[in-house]
């Protein structure tokens, strides 16, 4: 069709027959003046030669219509000067005008041959575009990766790709003499039909999930979309048809679906909740289960902040810190949450970092673990109660030996059993104070510091008692042996030593022997002031206890100075009976 449209061109077949009729107008319109001027003697009419100047105009180009205007003009002014032998003013006033008037022809054509040639143009460049969009579209229809169709409004396919022959099976002739219901499950054509009349009721789009038949009688699952291009006023009988094939999507979606209910199943017979926190806009969202969890009520969204009322105030920190960045993927925390009943409940919330979307999420669970944490608590009670009492037993146990060693120990006076019996009450007074004391320590230990202030406690604010020494620990039966030989010090001392005058003092400390912590400790005990008459015992049961003849009961090489000034007592302690 372009070619046709290019006649104005010079270069078109045809262009030597319009030269022909040019110069034969002119030939014409030459002889027929001139006859006219010899035969009848009338003088030629310039005004006579522009029929010829236009038809000239039209089929020749400027040139030539010019070339022919100055002919016309000159064999007009030849006949006139051949007839009157002389041209006159008027003639050259018509023949200048019949100049301007064919030069004015020959522009005017000139002009709406190029006006005319330009119009061409621009319909050939816009035919060309619809020619390249009709193949792109032709490209584009056949080789979709989805089926195409069109069909009128009966729903009768009038033209199929060939994706859409793949699916169904069909070839597109056979495609062509079926209704688009033909290809439609039994089930669902009802749909279709809604599909199609909603095209009716002024709406330019319907889609649907429906199940195809293909020629061999199988069946795939199919997005089917109808539109219609309706131009104002005009009912299209064209609608246009896209079918999808979604059997994978489908079934994949299925199996999704089925995944979810397990998991849901999962999560609810652990009693687990999922949540989301979004950490640019501080929101989370969550099951039904979390919200239960929590103890509010189920919401598709929340900002986070609505939860700070049941969350405990020295926990809220934690969860806030679900909706700010970090470095690590993995967040993990227990917070307790305060219930409209008053109870507390520990929860916990595991989780980790993603990004979707260029949005950054937190996602994970959350357990409900008061029930564990109360079971835990319970269990390490009764472990703590039962190690107690295995401790006491253990006391008890090791309490017995000591009193009748005691009761062994004491040699009963002449005539002296009261004397006997109150130094034997004293001793197990002792012991019963120092179980006592040892009774306050969760791991049944007693420290020296206590050990020895418990003793000297009733001299404090009369005499000049000083105590000092690293913080020490003694086993409970290292204990009880220790406080016996730190009361017969005491006991002695308010007899004989310091603590019975009035301006005595003592010092009593306790140093590593060495620099090395893991060396002996050594624990002295030293008196200042005046010394009554009587002497020490130096064979009592004080003296055995202390080991100034021999060995003390507790701990290695003891010694004991006696003078008029006062009294020092050594004695080391060996690291498997101290700690630190």
């Amino acid at each position: 069709m372009g070619l046709y449209l290019r006649w104005p061109g010079s270069n078109i077949p045809g262009r030597p027959l319009a030269h022909l009729a040019s110069v034969a107008v002119l030939a014409a319109t030459l002889a027929v003046e001139a006859a006219t001027s010899i035969y009848v003697g009338r003088d030629i009419a310039f005004i006579a030669f522009v029929p010829a100047i236009v038809v000239i105009a039209y089929l020749e180009d400027r040139l030539a219509a010019i070339a022919a205007t100055l002919l016309a003009a000159a064999a007009g002014l030849w006949a006139r000067y051949a007839l009157n032998t002389q041209i006159t003013a008027e003639d050259w006033t018509r023949a200048i005008l019949l100049l301007a008037s064919g030069a004015a022809i020959a522009m005017i054509f000139h002009r709406l041959r190029h006006d005319l040639r330009q119009a061409l143009d621009v319909a050939e460049a816009r035919l060309s575009a619809v020619e390249a969009t009709e193949s792109r579209y032709r490209w584009a229809f056949e080789r979709a990766a989805m089926g195409f169709a069109n069909t009128n409004r009966k729903g009768e396919v009038l033209q199929s790709n060939r994706r859409l022959c793949d699916m169904t099976g069909y070839k597109e002739e056979e495609l062509a003499q079926m209704p688009l219901a033909a290809l439609v499950y039994p089930d669902d054509r009802d749909v279709v039909q809604e599909l199609l009349d909603g095209l009716d009721n002024d709406a330019m789009s319907f889609g649907s999930e429906v199940r195809l038949l293909r020629k061999d009688g199988t069946v795939l699952w199919a997005r089917l979309t109808l539109s219609s291009s309706r131009p104002a006023g005009v009912l299209s009988e064209s609608v246009f048809v896209v079918i999808d094939d979604i059997s994978e999507r489908r079934t994949a979606r299925e199996v999704l679906q089925a995944q979810k209910e397990w998991l849901d199943l999962a999560l609810s017979a652990g009693r687990l909740g999922t949540w989301r926190t979004d950490v640019k806009d501080g929101t989370i969202t969550g099951s039904n289960k979390f919200w239960e969890i929590i103890g509010v009520a189920p919401a598709a969204l929340r900002p986070l902040e609505d939860l700070s009322p049941v969350v405990h105030p020295a926990d809220w920190p934690k969860l806030a810190a679900s909706i700010r960045p970090s470095s690590t993927p993995y967040f993990d925390t227990e917070i307790r949450v305060r219930r409209t009943d008053g109870h507390v409940r520990w929860v916990a919330l595991r989780g980790r970092q993603e990004k979707h979307d260029d949005r950054l999420l937190r996602i994970g669970v959350a357990a409900d673990l008061t029930e564990r944490r109360q079971t835990t608590l319970l269990r390490a009670a009764a472990k703590k109660r039962e190690r107690i009492m295995r401790e006491q037993r253990h006391r008890f146990s090791n309490l017995f030996p000591v009193i009748r060693a005691l009761v062994t120990m004491i040699d009963v006076p002449k005539d002296g059993v009261a004397e006997y019996k109150e130094m034997l009450i004293d001793r197990i007074r002792v012991l019963e104070e120092t179980h006592l004391l040892l009774s306050h320590h969760p791991n049944a230990s007693g420290t020296l510091q206590d050990l020895v202030a418990r003793e000297l406690q009733p001299f404090v604010e009369t005499r000049g008692v000083t105590i000092g020494g690293p913080s020490l620990t003694l086993s409970a039966s290292a204990a009880e042996s220790f406080a016996m030989i730190v009361h017969e010090l005491t006991t002695n001392s308010v007899k004989y030593g310091a603590l019975g005058d009035p301006q005595g003092r003592i010092d009593v400390n306790w140093v590593f022997a060495s620099s090395d912590e893991g060396d002996d400790v050594v624990f002295d005990w030293v008196e200042w002031g005046r010394k009554k008459n009587s002497r020490v015992a130096r064979h009592g049961f004080g003296s055995m206890i202390i080991g100034a003849d021999g060995t003390p009961i507790i701990g290695h090489s003891p010694k004991l100075e006696i003078s008029d000034q006062g009294l020092r007592y050594s004695l080391r302690l060996s690291r498997n009976e101290v700690r630190s």
